[in-house]
């Protein structure tokens, strides 16, 4: 339960209608099931004790009496467990039978949560006996237990204050005012359903997109549990469809047709931060008012750390489905491209200008020129392709770049910067021989210079090419590369623009694709340094470390603020076999340092469009002071080093 990773479960156990003790066998055999796992948060189907299907039965004094001597024995059978058990059942209080949930833990009734909307239609006669339930909470004695009955009740853990439990049933989720509206309004972050759901063609994929949805719509964690296939098939058959959802993430879900458990691991302080950024999420917490609406019910769990068994993409940036990789590459870049387009038409400019190295982010803003091109009609012979030589420039990325161009139909111009830059050497007293910081920044503000002054000469607009990730670790001369007049990969991460250019390049012409194939085969340099025996002496990742990694830590900083050491144990999991927990912390060391240091450069970059849920921008996305210590982050490191 560490760093906010709470087990959850979602049971669907094997049953007999109407067989309360065969009932109670097999839900205790899912409890234990569940304990060994280590799971939380455990909940079982509407009306499991007695089976969902039980007709008029429920009606019967018997099966009512059986239903509460069942609980009890389970209560007694877990007293020794901290998880918190979710069991469906039907209950009479005072006159009215009603169709509840009963929130236990270590033998202790927590909460007992009515069905709210009864359903009548169909083959659905829940109104024949059920009533609605009430939202008000009030006193109720359950198994000799005092406890409360009511709708607008939320368990809140002590230890985990992030972690506040409410309930819908069933049908509760599927009405358009569904409960779990009021119950996050009011602090809940996550929501059980015991439900019952028949299953019919095509309703599976409904009933997962629903319930994904409404954690989407919720920002909560949701864990629905399914009655199964041992429910009555008189008229119905139901399935047991388990699914656990996190703010529109499928965490996990069952097969149709099977019992068991479904476990997931729900990411509490993640929802926590999803609701702190949103502004529009409003928080009528009871708790933290006067209004005393809902009541809140204490409990605690031990915190201790436990295996995750969620898995963190280890290129958060780059889309997971491969089915639709095709069509989000392409959606992405036709954004950039549409965004340039906008700029073009507004200034009424038919020429662009870019600097062309022959490596990854200038080959992704040409693409994406192109693209912009094609949509506006324009001829490609406008588009201005600059390639620069320099002190660090090897025959395969020149030869690249003038290759691509060409393939492309665009307008090639070869200019060395050899000469000007030896003679500001001169001006300034530089020694050439001496490779620093100013020797390297000479040639990228030179480069910079040359391609305004061509964007001024032919009246377009040079077009930036750095990314995000070099944003990021102010990796970029400033009023260098660092500047242009629109950034078509300002939010575009470099593990994404390799994705993205790979996919161009698996989608195009055999001549282009032939040159990306290279491009891709390049390490990524900045070139400023003389090549050894021909080849790239300067390699980026060596200097700053492996972009994967940096795309990671920025990727879990900037959208769910992670801190650096949930950031670290998800990264060793993620990396096993890759990186090492030292290497790891070695390379956030450097992002953390780079990343607060370098906002200055962020405070004035270019304009861009934003393609994904992470950018930079000083103007949307990321309002921070160029000044901001980084002490509490590199402190965490240093205790989580030690």
């Amino acid at each position: 339960m560490k760093d906010g990773f709470i087990k959850v479960a979602a049971a669907t156990p094997k049953q007999k209608v109407a067989d309360c003790e065969y009932n109670q066998t097999e839900i205790i055999k899912l409890i234990k099931e569940a304990d060994e796992q280590n799971v939380k948060v455990l909940v079982f189907p509407e009306l499991c004790i007695t089976g969902y299907t039980c007709g008029d039965l429920f009606l019967q004094d018997l099966l009512l009496t059986k239903s509460e001597e069942t609980l009890g024995f389970i209560l007694e059978s877990t007293k020794h467990m901290e998880m918190i058990i979710v069991l469906g059942m039907p209950l009479m209080v005072a006159n009215s039978l009603y169709n509840v949930a009963v929130f236990c833990q270590a033998g202790e009734i927590l909460m007992v949560v009515p069905k709210s909307v009864m359903p009548n239609y169909q083959e659905f006669y829940e109104a024949r006996y059920f009533a609605e339930g009430v939202e008000s909470p009030y006193g109720i004695t359950l198994c000799g237990q005092e406890t409360m009955f009511g709708t607008h009740q939320i368990l809140v853990c002590e230890t985990i204050p992030e972690l506040l439990i409410s309930a819908e049933i069933c049908e509760d989720m599927w009405v358009p005012d569904s409960p779990a509206i009021s119950h996050v309004l009011h602090g809940a972050t996550l929501i059980c359903n015991p439900s019952a759901s028949d299953e019919i063609a095509t309703k599976a994929e409904y009933r997962r997109n629903l319930v994904k949805i409404h954690s989407a719509k919720l920002v909560s964690g949701y864990i629905y549990a399914d009655a199964g296939l041992d429910e009555s098939t008189q008229d119905l058959v139901y399935s047991g469809h388990n699914i656990i959802a996190e703010n529109g993430s499928v965490l996990s879900q069952s097969g149709l047709f099977e019992t068991g458990l479904t476990v997931a691991d729900v990411d509490i302080k993640r929802i926590v931060s999803e609701r702190r950024r949103m502004t529009t999420f409003k928080n009528l917490t009871g708790k933290y008012t006067d209004d005393d609406a809902y009541l809140y019910v204490p409990f605690t769990f031990n915190i201790e750390e436990t295996d995750i068994d969620r898995d963190f993409p280890k290129t958060p940036f780059v889309p997971s489905d491969d089915s639709k990789k095709s069509k989000r590459c392409e959606e992405i870049i036709t954004l950039q491209a549409m965004g340039l387009r906008k700029r073009l038409v507004h200034t009424n400019c038919k020429h662009t200008v870019i600097g062309l190295s022959g490596g990854l982010d200038s080959t992704l803003a040409l693409l994406v020129t192109v693209k912009a091109y094609d949509i506006l009609g324009y001829d490609h012979s406008n588009i201005i392709t600059v390639t620069m030589p320099g002190f660090g420039t090897t025959d395969r990325t020149y030869q690249n770049a003038i290759d691509l161009a060409g393939s492309l139909g665009t307008t090639i111009k070869e200019i060395s910067i050899v000469k000007a830059v030896r003679q500001h050497f001169e001006d300034i007293g530089q020694d050439e021989n001496e490779h620093d910081v100013t020797y390297e920044n000479c040639q990228a503000r030179e480069r910079t210079q040359i391609l305004m002054d061509i964007a001024n000469k032919n009246g377009g607009l040079v077009i930036g090419t750095g990314d995000m990730s070099e944003l990021a670790l102010g990796w970029a001369t400033y009023n260098g590369d660092h500047m242009s007049m629109y950034g078509v990969n300002a939010s575009i991460p470099k593990t994404l623009v390799r994705y993205l250019v790979r996919w161009y390049a698996d989608n195009t012409s055999e001549d282009v694709a032939k040159v990306l194939y290279d491009v891709l085969d390049t390490p990524v340099s900045p070139e400023l340094l003389p090549p050894k025996d021909g080849k790239i002496s300067q390699k980026t990742e060596d200097i700053v470390g492996p972009y994967e990694l940096h795309d990671f830590f920025l990727y879990y900083m900037l959208r769910f603020g992670y801190s650096p050491s949930k950031i670290l144990r998800i990264a060793i999991k993620s990396f096993e076999g890759d990186y090492d927990k030292e290497v790891i912390l070695k390379w956030m060391k450097i992002f953390y340092r780079r990343f607060f240091s370098q906002q200055f450069k962020r405070s004035c970059v270019p304009d861009g469009p934003k393609v994904g849920t992470v950018a930079l921008s000083p103007r949307g996305d990321l309002r921070m002071p160029s000044d901001a210590s980084a002490n509490l982050w590199l402190k965490e490191l240093e205790n989580l080093l030690s």
